[in-house]
């Protein structure tokens, strides 16, 4: 069933703009046959993004702030919830007009300007797909040390790399795992999400199982205290961490379009995605600290890392089943979450020159050279440096973009002329002046924060509220550019 409320462009407009420089078959609109993705295939996608080893592990990073268990699963979720709402209107013109997301934002940047949004997105999932791409190939390496029999500890580092030949060798082994799908299209990716979700589920649910018995109980983690109300320090770090979790799906919230042009109906984008995100989020981060609180009574030790754990046992076939397992859900994750974005941005630099499967090729290969193994060392700077610096910039985006189509357009585009190097969404040269003006002064409030952060500069003569601004990154960036941007927009309608 098609919903009747959604816009599809007419065969004779696109016929009118397939020679354009602006268009080719991966960033044309979706046509009505194309609209199978029911809410269930669309929560199954959230499925097979969410049950990851990064949202098992997210957990470790708030509780090691000094939160308890439920103060972190309480922020994870929060989190979640929040994202939920940009996510699901972004995703609306996506399914109302079935264009993917930097075809969506010329609208907004205009059709040159889009690229710099894109590219934002894109970059961010290079470095995601990266770290996936790791964690898939470090559960390879660590599995494999148990079914032969190797020991890990004595591997030699490769100059540069910093990695041993058989954790190269592994990473570049799932590398090519997900080049498969990347070349096998979007079909392909929607097969792997519908078949991986329940699957994932399950082992998650007998993962749960095993650390309840093994402690007769739920184990010493969720007898531990927050150590942060005494100190008066709560807040600070809850909205910081808070901050992270949205910013942790905040990529998504962008791209949503990319997914939500194949749904049957804009009731299937909405319920499919309030069923499968905050839900999964939630359920596997607390999996992910029970099963670490079953560790340090059955191991004497909290292990966070769910390969390291798997090594602990010892069993060869359990340890086959494991790698299964996170395989899964890593490849899953690293598809949907971190290629079909990027392959789209870098086609949407060139459309006449760039396909899909180039793009998702490119994504590919600066995924190894940002060598993620070394961004993923430090679990704090991976939350607030990497989560929330992200989230400054992405913020912003997702505020103007909502701005500009719910406010400003009412919903109403024209997609002919997305396609058209010279219609109404050309503003100056191709590029908007107010959308980019509204991002610059949207990003500015974090700026000193995060340069702070990041040890560029010290802020110990800057005021206290203006670097406790970076920890609210992306709403103070949401907020800002889309107030800045309807102002701004209605003083300059057509730049």
């Amino acid at each position: 069933m098609i919903d009747s409320n959604l816009r599809f462009t007419a065969p004779a407009a696109i016929d009118g703009i397939v020679s354009s420089r602006l268009y080719n078959a991966d960033l044309a609109p979706v046509s009505p046959g194309q609209r199978t993705w029911s809410k269930w295939h669309i929560a199954a996608l959230w499925v097979g993004m969410a049950v990851c080893i990064p949202t098992y592990t997210i957990a470790s990073g708030l509780i090691s702030q000094g939160m308890n268990w439920w103060q972190a699963l309480l922020c994870v979720f929060l989190g979640n919830v929040i994202v939920l709402v940009p996510m699901t209107l972004n995703a609306h013109p996506g399914t109302a007009y079935g264009i993917p997301f930097p075809v969506l934002v010329r609208a907004s940047f205009g059709t040159l300007g889009a690229n710099i949004p894109a590219l934002m997105r894109g970059i961010v999932a290079c470095g995601w797909f990266g770290i996936q791409t790791w964690v898939g190939g470090a559960a390879i390496y660590g599995t494999s040390a148990i079914i032969f029999g190797f020991d890990p500890s004595a591997k030699v580092a490769l100059p540069i790399l910093g990695l041993s030949a058989g954790e190269f060798a592994s990473f570049m082994l799932f590398w090519a795992i997900n080049v498969y799908f990347i070349v096998k299209g979007m079909d392909s990716i929607k097969w792997l999400e519908t078949l991986s979700a329940p699957f994932l589920l399950v082992i998650g649910g007998l993962l749960m199982v095993w650390a309840y018995g093994a402690t007769d109980g739920f184990g010493p983690i969720f007898a531990q205290p927050d150590k942060l109300t005494a100190a008066g320090t709560f807040w600070p770090v809850f909205g910081a961490g808070l901050t992270a979790m949205v910013g942790f799906w905040a990529t998504l919230s962008l791209n949503i379009p990319d997914f939500s042009r194949f749904a049957r109906t804009q009731r299937d984008q909405i319920v499919g995605q309030a069923i499968g995100l905050p839900t999964t989020m939630a359920f596997y981060s607390f999996i992910g600290i029970v099963v670490t609180s079953a560790t340090v009574v059955v191991f004497g030790e909290a292990i966070w890392d769910p390969v390291a754990v798997i090594a602990k046992f010892g069993s060869k076939w359990l340890s086959a089943i494991a790698l299964v397992t996170l395989a899964v859900a890593t490849l899953s994750t690293n598809i949907a979450a971190n290629v079909v974005s990027p392959a789209n941005d870098f086609s949407n630099l060139a459309p006449r020159h760039i396909s899909f499967k180039l793009g998702g090729i490119v994504t590919a290969l600066i995924g190894i050279i940002m060598m993620p193994w070394k961004l993923m060392a430090d679990p704090t700077g991976y939350i607030f440096t990497w989560l929330i610096g992200y989230s400054a910039l992405l913020g912003p985006i997702a505020g103007i973009m909502i701005a500009d189509y719910f406010v400003w357009r009412n919903k109403q585009l024209d997609v002919a002329a997305l396609y058209d190097e010279h219609g109404v969404y050309r503003f100056t040269h191709g590029f908007s002046l107010v959308a980019l003006g509204a991002f610059g002064l949207a990003v500015l409030p974090s700026l000193p924060g995060f340069l702070v952060q990041v040890r560029w500069m010290d802020g110990a003569g800057l005021p206290a509220f203006l670097l406790g601004l970076y920890h609210y990154a992306w709403f103070v960036g949401f907020g800002l550019a889309f107030a800045v941007y309807l102002a701004l927009r209605k003083l300059a309608p057509n730049h």
